[in-house]
Formats: structure tokens, C-alpha cells, sequence
């Protein structure tokens, strides 16, 4: 099954770009873990503003620290952040819509009150609101986000797991004696997984935005994590004088963000087997007679 996915998800250009990129990053935060060009946090003024070169592929920032250093230690944070807030969104986005979908009428319908009320909070502020108390830290923004996420990938899927448990083979397989819980695991949430995962995709997305935004604020990392707000925060005082130096984690930001928006909309199309057939009478060409 897994190999059938990749396939698919490699067969179509969006998936191919996401998973080659979200692959590159992943692989980057764990070489990071072991070797950089340099130590992203030791300073040299003798070294700083050197211009993109052979030892400083990047260049060097303002106190003579290596920008690739920085932005390789950084995806460690991003892929943290951005995993362990998919991993929160994931477990309180099924609790949610199971309890949403598979329960009595009124605790439906207290769920459903309950993530009317928190999807009114944007993340961001819900982050910050935490930060304000607890102190700026990368948990506060991995809670923030999976939570932020876990309640809307919950309102999403609910419909979803509803209709999939009024069609006729989960009522037949219930009548043969399945539990709700097995039914849910064999029946339900693979029938939601399009959505589910697309969802999730985009919570990752986010997460890695409101690192970098929180970072950038003062509200994430501290300023001993490595982190491509922090970065970004620190290169942009000289905009005016060293444009290109902010370009890098900019950029960084932006094709990770993009790179899993992609992966997602290409895993959705490779699970999904209604657009797998939509897709292929698309490209059948019509026969004429």
C-alpha cells in the first residue's frame, strides 16, 4: 500500500517537487545534528559581512557567524516544530472527530460548541497569549499550532466520518459484530484520509510560519536555539545595507512552506481514488467513431 502511494504521489508533478524538497530539509536537520560548515553560534568580527565564497557558500552575518551553518542547525528546529505540531494536531483532531461523530447527540453537539469557540482564536494569537505567561518556547508553539489545527482538522473530517458511517458496508460490518473503535480504525479514518491529510499538511505548513513569525517577534525559540525567524529578525536591521544576506532564510521559509502545502496536495491526489479517476478521464483521449 505504501509503495502503490509513492508511486502515485511521484507520478504527479506537485508531489514529486514536495516530497524532493521536504526530503532535502529533513535530511539537512539531521546532518545538522552531527556536522555544519561551521558552529552556527561562534562569531568572528574579523569575518563579518564576507560575501557569498567557497568556505561561506552564503556569506557570513554581522558578527562573522556562517549563514549555511544557520540555516542547516534551523531546519532541525523547523523539522521539530513542524512535526511535533502535526503529531498534537493529529491526536486531538481525531479525538475530536470521533468523539464528534461516533457519540451521543449531546456530546456531538457539545464537541461541536466546543470547536466553534476555540477556532475563533487565530493561532498566532492563541501562541502568543501562551508566551505572554509561560515564556517564549518552541512547546508553546508546537501546543499552539496542534492545538490550533487539531480543532479545525476536527471540524473538518467530522462531516466526513459521518456519511462514511451511514454507508452500508460500515453498517454491515457493525451488525456483524465490529466495535466502534475497529470501526473507526478499518472503516472510518481510511476513507477520511484525503482530507484528513491535506489538513494535516497545512497545519505543518503553519507551524512552520508561526515558529518563524513567533521567533521573529521574540515569542518562539530563544536566542540560543538556531531558527529561521531569529535569523531573519537579525538580518533584516540590515536590509538597506546587506539586502542579499536576508534573502536566505526568507527564502528558506518560503519553499518549506510551499514544498508542504505541495506534498500534501499530492499525497491528497494519490489517496484520494476519486481524483485519481477524475485525473485519468482527463487525460483519456475521446475516441471518435
Amino acid at each position: 500500500m505504501t509503495a502503490r502511494w509513492l508511486s502515485r504521489l511521484w507520478s504527479t508533478a506537485t508531489g514529486r517537487f514536495g516530497l524532493i524538497v521536504v526530503t532535502v530539509i529533513a535530511v539537512t536537520a539531521i546532518v545538522s545534528l552531527f556536522w555544519t560548515p561551521f558552529d552556527p553560534q561562534s562569531s568572528d568580527i574579523g569575518d563579518r559581512w564576507l560575501p557569498p565564497s567557497w568556505p561561506h557558500l552564503l556569506g557570513t552575518d554581522d558578527t562573522g557567524r556562517d549563514i549555511l551553518s544557520l540555516i542547516m542547525a534551523g531546519a532541525r528546529t523547523t523539522a521539530f516544530v513542524s512535526v511535533g505540531a502535526g503529531v498534537v494536531a493529529t491526536v486531538i483532531g481525531i479525538a475530536l472527530a470521533a468523539l464528534g461523530a461516533l457519540t451521543t447527540r449531546w456530546v456531538r453537539e457539545t464537541v461541536a460548541v466546543f470547536v466553534d469557540i476555540l477556532i475563533a482564536f487565530p493561532v498566532l494569537l492563541i501562541a502568543m497569549m501562551i508566551s505572554s505567561v509561560w515564556g517564549g518556547s518552541l512547546w508553546v508553539v508546537i501546543w499552539a499550532v496542534g492545538i490550533g489545527f487539531g480543532v479545525n482538522i476536527a471540524r473538518v473530517t467530522r462531516p466526513e466520518l459521518r456519511r462514511v458511517q451511514q454507508s452500508d458496508f460500515v453498517l454491515a460490518a457493525r451488525a456483524s459484530g465490529l466495535t466502534p473503535g475497529q470501526s473507526l480504525m478499518r472503516h472510518l479514518l481510511p476513507n477520511v484520509a484525503p482530507v484528513f491529510i491535506v489538513q494535516l499538511s497545512w497545519s505543518m505548513a503553519v507551524a512552520v510560519l508561526a515558529e518563524a513569525g513567533l521567533s521573529y517577534l521574540g515569542f518562539g525559540a530563544s536566542v540560543v536555539e538556531p531558527s529561521w525567524g531569529i535569523l531573519l529578525a537579525d538580518l533584516q536591521r540590515y536590509i538597506g545595507v546587506h539586502p542579499l544576506s536576508v534573502i536566505w532564510p526568507g527564502l528558506a521559509i518560503t519553499i518549506t512552506v510551499l514544498a508542504l502545502n505541495l506534498l500534501g496536495d499530492g499525497l491528497r491526489e494519490a489517496t484520494d481514488p476519486t481524483l485519481r479517476h477524475r485525473a485519468a478521464e482527463i487525460h483519456t483521449p475521446a475516441v471518435v467513431a
